[in-house]
């Protein structure tokens, strides 16, 4: 099979001290398994690593960067999705 046959995957990585996955790369796999496997050798070679995903990149739809104002101005005009004027109370700690 030509490496042009062997399908991309996408590989996030959620670091030991992080709550989020954070893309660090991509893998040519013939199947997940071998994605995951993959990823692992290639990126967690230091054991940073506390979870893997390989997502296959045809799967992964991403917007134009030219569509930002289309896609995020609105926000700015819907002040209650902003939580700048609510009052927290001291009790509630970290939120």
């Amino acid at each position: 099979m030509s490496e042009a046959a062997v399908p991309l995957w996408e590989v996030f990585i959620r670091a030991r001290q992080g709550l989020a996955h954070r893309h660090v790369g991509s893998v040519h796999a013939t199947d997940a398994a071998l994605a995951l496997q993959a990823a692992r050798d290639v990126y967690t070679r230091r054991g940073e690593g506390l979870s893997i995903w390989v997502v296959p990149s045809v799967a992964i739809t991403a917007s134009d960067p030219a569509d930002k104002d289309e896609l995020f101005e609105p926000t700015a005009s819907k002040i209650y999705r902003h939580p700048t004027f609510y009052d927290i109370p001291d009790d509630v700690g970290h939120m």
